[in-house]
């Protein structure tokens, strides 16, 4: 470090902010002293630059509310839709399911029917036949 740094250590980034806020004021209170117009006409432009800026501020917060609304209005109305949608599906869904449940069930019934008549028939063969070998 050279004798510079040392007796004059350096300063924090507040100490930058406060010197940039008093040179802005410093700049405005010049530009005030040696503007072309009188004090009175200065802060009357002031004034109504200040009203404009204000009515546009409210004319662009109006805008943005109602267009909000509107999005909202718009996001509740496709939310209501895709439920609708959805819930229709369910249902189409469900009344598959239970029209295939009772296919399958009554394809079930009958082919247990099947196996049992057919079980029966075998028997009855097989009762048959031992009968008829024990003749012999």
């Amino acid at each position: 470090m050279n004798n510079a740094e040392q007796e004059y250590p350096v300063q924090s980034g507040s100490t930058f902010f406060k010197g940039a806020f008093i040179g802005a004021l410093v700049g405005a209170a010049a530009a005030l002293l040696f503007a072309p117009k009188p004090g009175h006409e200065l802060r009357g432009d002031l004034s109504e630059k200040l009203n404009k800026v204000t009515e546009k501020s409210k004319e662009v917060a109006s805008t943005v509310g109602d267009k909000a609304s509107e999005l909202a209005k718009t996001v509740g109305s496709k939310a209501s839709d895709v439920m609708t949608t959805v819930n229709e599906g369910r249902q189409n869904i469900m009344s598959s399911v239970k029209e295939a449940s009772a296919d399958v069930s009554n394809e079930v019934s009958n082919a247990s029917k099947d196996v049992k008549d057919n079980a029966m028939d075998t028997s009855s063969d097989v009762s048959r036949e031992m009968k008829s070998t024990t003749n012999v």
